[in-house]
């Protein structure tokens, strides 16, 4: 640690902040995403690292970027270490990135009926606030993809917002844009996962504006396992959970544990769950790459 932190200041690299799985750094006028291979699950870190977790999403991540530059900017600078710069252990997982001020709102599509969606509907018959129609089974693909929006908590729960209380938030003209951004790069990414035979169930985007230029890039980590649900579609039934390529894999697991109540500090995973978890993700890379 001690050799890394010399490295760094040498190189003029400083740390930011620490998030649930990545490290935010600055260098120059540079803002460097850096993910880690820690895994977060109901908002808690699991003390035990999944191995190159932090290569694969930023691998995906930089394919999702360059996909969907033409229908969004987005602040991708670049992937490779600077000249003069000796940080190794950054390679893999570092994005090099434009400043932008985070809009403090989690930009969320929902194609399907899962998740705090299908609490929400049912208990209230609705989502994100939104009313849906009477009936619908768990993990049901929902008439049209709704934008339910929710506030940023990097320490806890996200809360979320109502097309009302979003609107409040954002105003009303940055609500309809980040909405619009957030449904067409969704239908675009759900149709491509399709061709490769995967159901993009929901996902989570986050939008920052850039203060030299006021234009809205999309940012942090795009269309990854642990900011969407990915589902087979071959074995897609309605009725229920579905098997998936994400993180669903660590939380079936965490609710077989009667020891723990879903608060820090997390619990030691066993080898096989870390393996299988590794394993989901590496297959969502392989197919949708």
């Amino acid at each position: 640690m001690d050799s890394q932190l010399n490295r760094m200041t040498h190189a003029g690299v400083k740390l930011l902040r620490s998030g649930k799985v990545r490290d935010i750094y600055t260098w120059q006028d540079e803002i460097w995403l850096v993910a880690s291979d820690r895994i977060s699950a109901y908002d808690v870190i699991m003390p035990t690292p999944i191995p190159d977790k932090g290569k694969i999403l930023t691998s995906l991540s930089r394919h999702w970027f360059a996909l969907t530059a033409g229908i969004c900017p987005n602040h991708v600078l670049g992937y490779d270490l600077p000249t003069g710069v000796d940080l190794p252990e950054f390679e893999g997982r570092l994005t090099r990135a434009r400043h932008c001020e985070i809009f403090q709102v989690e930009c969320v599509a929902r194609g399907y009926l899962a998740g705090s969606g299908w609490e929400e509907y049912r208990t209230q018959g609705t989502v994100g606030g939104h009313v849906v129609p009477k009936g619908l089974l768990e993990s049901a693909k929902l008439p049209e993809p709704l934008f339910t929006p929710a506030r940023k908590n990097d320490h806890g729960h996200d809360e979320n917002l109502t097309p009302l209380e979003a609107r409040a938030a954002l105003g009303v003209e940055r609500y309809e844009e980040l909405r619009d951004l957030t449904l067409k790069l969704y239908g675009w990414a759900a149709d491509y996962a399709a061709q490769r035979g995967i159901l993009l169930a929901d996902t989570k985007l986050e939008f920052g504006l850039e203060a030299s230029t006021g234009r809205v890039l999309l940012a942090d980590e795009i269309f990854t396992p642990d900011s969407s649900r990915f589902w087979p579609a071959d074995t897609y039934k309605p009725g229920g959970p579905q098997p998936s390529f994400d993180k669903q894999y660590l939380r079936d697991y965490l609710k077989t544990l009667t020891t723990w109540n879903k608060t820090a500090p997390g619990p030691h995973l066993p080898p096989e769950v870390v393996e299988n978890t590794k394993a989901k993700y590496l297959e969502a890379l392989e197919r949708l790459k």
